[in-house]
């Protein structure tokens, strides 16, 4: 087996990095997110290739989770599995985060947002991985149960445990959020960053999430940026037969793709076209045009695609024109 050896030449300036809130963290642009394709249906040696081409094109960031795979746990394997084999990569240069808070195992403890779940959850997720700490661990939601306060002394608690660096909350209300940024802050350990779905179809954030990070010194981290593939040139002509949403079992199903958003979909690709860039780079750049969004979170099932959405940060800028015709197609 040939020994990877990273490129020397992976801070060329061609990837950006941003600051994340108010720390001395920085983030590139594009993040590489390990949700649905390196579960254990996958292969190893294209998830290595990916990981790989990552690294050597400046993305340092890699985000997982507890349960993500298939089956739970199995891209935290996968991604042990390559840093176990690709031993130049060095550690230092990582930012790795996981997550805890959705269903990982059955019985009362294996959900929510307890101490026990976060804590045992993250032993488990550092076991899986083989590392010793993750840069950054996440409650992966409020559950709409456990108290804030015992939701947030766990990470606090997590932090001076030194098996996390950093601590995020990802998909928390515009409520919970704040008394989370509190209660974190008045002990001493602030939130990092808050981790959100965010794309030109899915605006949310922009009603408060991404401008309370920001007061509250956190950064903002966008995942899901391609609207789970659909804001991509792969639906303009029809629904493919090796797509996710022709699969019965996938998060992005048949019925969210009608003929309202198939126009808004060939409308933006035509302002895309214009500018010179594929439907999804221009959906990149888009997220990325606000200066307070850190990075934004991908997905990938081959180094192509990865290749394919690394040319999204090379125009980020977007005219008052260009906006307005967005925002029309987008208020359809």
């Amino acid at each position: 087996m040939a020994v990877y050896i990273p490129d020397k030449n992976r801070y060329d300036g061609t990837m950006k990095f941003r600051r994340c809130g108010n720390s001395g963290i920085v983030l590139p642009e594009i993040s590489l997110g390990l949700w649905h394709n390196f579960g254990d249906n996958s292969s190893f040696t294209n998830c290595r290739e990916m990981v790989h081409y990552a690294f050597d094109n400046g993305i340092t960031h890699f985000d997982l989770a507890n349960n993500y795979g298939p089956a739970p746990g199995a891209s935290e394997e996968m991604f042990g599995r390559i840093l176990k084999d690709s031993v130049l990569i060095p550690r230092e240069e990582l930012i790795v985060t996981t997550k805890a808070g959705h269903e990982m195992w059955d019985g009362p403890y294996g959900n929510g947002s307890s101490r026990k779940m976060l804590i045992t959850s993250l032993n488990q997720s550092l076991t899986r991985m083989n590392l010793d700490y993750v840069d950054i661990f996440y409650s992966h939601r409020y559950d709409g149960v456990t108290p804030i306060e015992e939701t947030m002394q766990a990470l606090i608690d997590i932090v001076k445990s030194g098996k996390a660096l950093y601590v995020g909350i990802s998909k928390y209300p515009l409520d919970k959020a704040q008394m989370a940024y509190d209660y974190l802050k008045e002990n001493n350990v602030r939130c990092l960053v808050y981790q959100g779905r965010y794309s030109m179809f899915n605006r949310d954030p922009e009603n408060g999430i991404i401008e309370q990070a920001y007061n509250n010194g956190a950064g903002f981290v966008a995942f899901s940026p391609l609207a789970q593939g659909l804001l991509t040139d792969r639906y303009v002509h029809g629904i493919p037969s090796d797509s996710r949403i022709s699969k019965p079992e996938g998060h992005l199903q048949r019925e969210q793709l009608n003929e309202q958003v198939l126009d808004k979909i060939r409308s933006l690709t035509a302002v895309a076209q214009k500018r010179g860039q594929t439907l999804a780079e221009m959906a990149l750049a888009w997220v990325l045009r606000d200066s307070k969004v850190s990075s934004v979170i991908i997905g990938a099932s081959s180094v192509s695609q990865l290749k394919s959405n690394l040319k999204g940060v090379a125009n980020l800028s977007f005219g008052k024109e260009e906006e307005m015709i967005i925002d029309d197609i987008l208020n359809r």
